[in-house]
């Protein structure tokens, strides 16, 4: 709250926000300084006060990082990645800088070197998270910067989506590869993949309270939105996860890592001579499948778990000659 006190026949306003220069004007009327006084409130609330740059040299970018790290993205379901992220970025030069010192120029710098070893798509989730970190330090921390350092780097282009689909014959030799895994989780993961469209994470996070074989229905309670789906099951998934039921008491019927499944699925595409697929392309393959049967938006949605159709259509690529059958 400002402070407005009368001083030799004058009225003189003092703000005073924890980060910024403490503000000091004086008036001959007092309606004007408190006119003033809530015009200065209303640049405090936007972070638009003179900062005090004695406590951004106190502050390295590598320290607020880690605050960052320990604080909000240990509430966060990826935080084992976007701790990963973070660490990687705790090595750069820019981490060594106070927060005074820190520039565009730096952070575009690190860019440029990032794209020399990694995709474009890594290096805008790294900026991402950053700016967020940034943003977080601004308006609940009370670090005084004058702006988020982020927000003028032009984020590199990741160029056109993946449309990978499953070729002709491919599917067949997935499965024939899949007889040959020592890891006999595979072959059922890839089928429900492209039975149910769901992620990697929510296969392996499949418990047998999930199940409702009279409904046909399948619980996925963490999502990558946050937001829990039911999701109907067809005869084929059905009679997967009853396999997988009857081979195994354990909660899960996926018992394994996503690292296990990761090194598995390089093994499976080269015995199956297979290359150019990703284990995610299976979801834009059940998406596109669920369409070319003639389910509706909504109904694929309720499957899929998109919120937003346009993403929905990022995952859904149709085969011509499937739809010129209907034509």
């Amino acid at each position: 709250m400002p402070s407005i006190r009368k001083r030799n026949q004058k009225w003189q306003v003092q703000i005073r926000r924890k980060g910024s220069t403490p503000v000091t004007r004086t008036f001959t009327r007092k309606s004007d300084a408190e006119h003033w006084a809530r015009s200065m409130e209303a640049r405090a609330d936007r972070h638009d006060l003179p900062h005090d740059v004695q406590e951004l040299k106190r502050i390295s970018v590598a320290n607020l990082l880690v605050r960052y790290r320990d604080t909000v993205v240990e509430r966060k379901r990826c935080r084992v990645v976007e701790r990963s992220i973070i660490n990687v970025m705790m090595r750069a030069p820019f981490a060594h800088v106070m927060l005074s010192e820190l520039s565009p120029t730096l952070l575009s710098e690190y860019r440029d070197a990032r794209l020399a070893i990694v995709a474009p798509v890594t290096i805008n989730r790294e900026l991402g998270l950053l700016s967020h970190a940034f943003n977080i330090a601004r308006t609940e921390w009370g670090i005084p910067l004058a702006s988020n350092p982020v927000a003028g780097i032009r984020r590199p282009s990741v160029g056109p989506k993946r449309d990978r689909r499953l070729l002709s014959g491919e599917f067949r030799a997935l499965m024939v590869a899949a007889r040959q895994c020592r890891n006999h989780h595979i072959r059922p993961l890839v089928m429900l993949a492209i039975l149910t469209a769901m992620r990697q994470g929510e296969l392996l996070r499949i418990q047998r309270a999930d199940i409702d074989f009279g409904l046909r229905t399948l619980h996925i309670p963490l999502t990558k939105n946050g937001e829990p789906r039911t999701i109907p099951l067809s005869k084929r998934a059905c009679q997967v996860l009853h396999y997988l039921n009857a081979r195994s008491d354990n909660v899960r019927l996926f018992p394994i890592s996503t690292e296990s499944v990761k090194n598995a699925w390089q093994r499976l595409i080269r015995r199956a001579e297979i290359s150019g697929l990703h284990f995610h392309d299976l979801r834009h393959e059940a998406v596109s499948r669920f369409f070319e049967r003639g389910l509706s938006l909504p109904e694929v949605a309720l499957i899929s778990g998109h919120k937003d159709p346009r993403m929905l259509f990022r995952y859904t690529h149709l085969k011509a000659e499937h739809v010129a059958r209907k034509l």
